[in-house]
């Protein structure tokens, strides 16, 4: 891996930046350190336009570090990176960052929009049409003459989203962009960022949550404590996910006529008097699982995952990070 300092960072010789050989996003041994911490270690990172690239990991991995490098907010102390063939510099990417502390409060958001717009080289007019078009698509219009100010923190972040789309970006970086969220406005925020790829942006969709990127994502990379833990698609990543395991309320039968019930579709544990605990063997369905059990005579009166298959992969992956 190249660990040059970054006033020494070069492109191999092969390939020039902006003959259309190189992907939007292009990184090689990518090295960040804050004093005696390595945010970041080693990293590689190709993108290409029209891609969504899910970065994810807990507190810490070093996402928004990767981001900062990205945006030119910062620099790296190893290796390289280029984003549409050149070294990055603020302004030029869209950049939606995790906090929201960074709008004039007593403009609305429609005064805001306006600004930066202006501010992204738009004039007047095209700079007022795209911030009313915006508002719109972010469900904002309501409260687009309102101060910033009277925004809740997830009407801030919708405002993020617009505002990194004023340019319409070919680069878009997401840090965290559903965080407090509901479910409707984190669904409109991800279909506007899967219009954006759709037309040919790369986007760079960094988050903690593994089950928001399954069926939005086209690959993911898995950071912990700075270095890649997995990379590839986001079925691949689910299938680092144990046997799938149920927590079910079962009355007419005891645990054992149960466990022989579903002897050949997975393993059951006692729980508790009331409760046992269904481990599916690779293949098998739940469906047939509750049908043998109720052909068994049980009646079944509650049953729920004891963890979502996305959360299972996020921590077996952070258990073999450990």
């Amino acid at each position: 891996m190249a660990t040059a300092s970054p006033a020494a960072q070069t492109l191999p010789a092969t390939t020039s930046p902006g003959d259309g050989a190189w992907p939007a996003i292009v990184a090689e041994g990518l090295t960040r350190r804050y004093g005696a911490v390595t945010a970041l270690d080693d990293f590689d990172l190709a993108v290409e336009g029209g891609r969504i690239h899910a970065i994810l990991g807990p507190n810490g991995a070093g996402k928004t570090t990767l981001l900062r490098l990205l945006t030119g907010l910062v620099e790296p102390d190893g290796g390289w990176l280029r984003v549409l063939g050149e070294r990055p510099r603020p302004g030029s990417v869209g950049w939606v960052p995790s906090g929201d502390r960074s709008f004039y409060l007593r403009l609305s958001g429609h005064e805001n929009l306006l600004f930066f717009g202006r501010l992204y080289g738009l004039r007047r007019r095209a700079a007022r049409e795209r911030a009313e078009t915006l508002l719109e698509q972010v469900g904002l219009t309501h409260a687009a003459r309102r101060p910033v100010s009277t925004y809740s923190h997830g009407m801030q972040k919708r405002l993020l989203l617009a505002r990194a789309l004023l340019s319409e970006p070919t680069v878009l970086l997401v840090d965290e962009a559903t965080h407090d969220l509901d479910p409707e406005a984190a669904e409109r925020v991800r279909a506007l960022v899967r219009a954006v790829a759709d037309r040919g942006a790369a986007v760079l969709w960094a988050t903690q949550r593994i089950d928001e990127i399954r069926g939005f994502a086209d690959s993911v990379t898995f950071l912990a404590d700075g270095r890649v833990r997995f990379e590839g698609t986001v079925d691949a990543l689910l299938a680092h996910a144990p046997r799938r395991r149920y927590v079910l309320r079962a009355d007419g039968r005891g645990p054992e006529a149960l466990a022989a019930a579903v002897a050949e579709l997975g393993t059951l544990h006692t729980v508790d008097a009331a409760h046992v605990l269904l481990e599916l063997a690779p293949g098998a369905g739940l469906g047939a699982a509750v049908a043998a059990m109720e052909a068994a005579g049980a009646t079944i009166r509650d049953c729920r995952q004891e963890r979502s298959e996305g959360e299972a992969a996020f921590f077996a992956l952070l258990e073999a990070a450990a």
